[in-house]
């Protein structure tokens, strides 16, 4: 153990700062509840980054939209399987112009900053 090791920041939980967060059971939980009561959702996966882990983007049939990290990309095939949820990659295909729309309607929102 170095000098400063026990100084280095650490991130959430207790985890040494630049440590990418694996997704947690939380994550697929709020994906699932999201998914349950929207209508016409599909999934976006983004991939893995230098700071980030991978993550999917869930859009319903109105642009509204949630993100969370996910575990691969199998595992986002996986989940949009089992409920019957398509599922692209934005690097291949990009993000539908529903979720834009939606994003620049809620910025334009009575009260919103």
């Amino acid at each position: 153990m170095g000098l400063f090791d026990s100084l280095r920041r650490r991130g959430k939980g207790g985890q040494k700062a630049g440590t990418l967060r694996k997704a947690s059971s939380g994550d697929t939980r709020h994906l699932e509840e999201w998914a349950a009561v929207r209508h016409g959702v599909e999934a976006f996966v983004e991939p893995k980054t230098t700071v980030t882990q991978t993550t999917v983007v869930l859009i319903a049939h109105d642009g509204e939209w949630t993100r969370r990290r996910i575990d691969s990309l199998e595992a986002a095939q996986q989940f949009g399987k089992k409920r019957s949820i398509p599922v692209y990659e934005v690097a291949r295909i990009g993000y539908p112009k529903r979720m834009r729309e939606y994003t620049e309607r809620q910025k334009r929102r009575p009260g919103q900053a």
